[in-house]
């Protein structure tokens, strides 16, 4: 993400900023400040038995129309879930256990249907150290789950390893929210902005 991405909070309505969350955290607070133009966020979330300091969600549905609004076809539903939290230094195990938790998670919220096309489950983990298995382990990392062999749509599960004091970040093959997490300049990544891969992945 370029200072050109970075879009000024005072541009969402009043009302609307009103319900975004602060953090006690200064690192959370800014990144809570790119993430809130396309997600819900919540601060202390908990979820079965694990908490994350910041929790997003993000929401779109797609639909084709025949000439009118009211003839619509081929609706699409599709979702991104992001959970964040701070660990020390976090071990393969810690990654290894949010991943189940995704699949989990997967198996909770996910309505199988002609609808669904596809849920990302994105976990963060803010760090202050990063060891080289943990690395390799997110670098290689992908895993996407087909429902009902892909009719019923598929979900994906993605990590995100960032420690901010040596700006480093390590992301899996399709976290695109890594960059929101890279206060500092920018990921090596396509020229596009994070927001408009995401919005395509989304959208196409």
């Amino acid at each position: 993400m370029t200072e050109a991405d970075a879009r000024d909070p005072e541009e969402l309505p009043a009302e609307i900023r009103e319900e975004v969350p602060t953090w006690d955290d200064e690192y959370f607070d800014r990144v809570g400040d790119r993430l809130m133009f396309s997600y819900d966020l919540e601060r202390n979330h908990r979820v079965r038995g694990e908490s994350f300091d910041l929790y997003g969600e993000f929401r779109v549905r797609t639909q084709k129309q025949f000439f009118h609004p009211a003839l619509s076809y081929a609706d699409h539903d599709r979702a991104e879930y992001l959970f964040a939290r701070r660990t020390a230094r976090p071990a393969v195990a810690d990654l290894e256990s949010l991943v189940e938790l995704g699949h989990d998670l997967a198996d909770d919220w996910i309505v199988p249907s002609e609808e669904h096309f596809g849920t990302e489950f994105t976990f963060v983990v803010v760090a202050d150290e990063l060891t080289d298995p943990v690395r390799e382990f997110v670098e290689g990392f992908r895993e996407r789950e087909l429902l009902a062999y892909g009719y019923y749509g598929h979900y994906e599960i993605n990590l995100v390893v960032v420690a901010p004091d040596t700006e480093t970040v390590i992301a899996s093959t399709e976290a695109d929210t890594a960059e929101a997490f890279a206060l500092w300049g920018d990921v090596d990544r396509p020229s596009e902005s994070f927001l408009s891969r995401f919005a395509k992945r989304f959208w196409t």
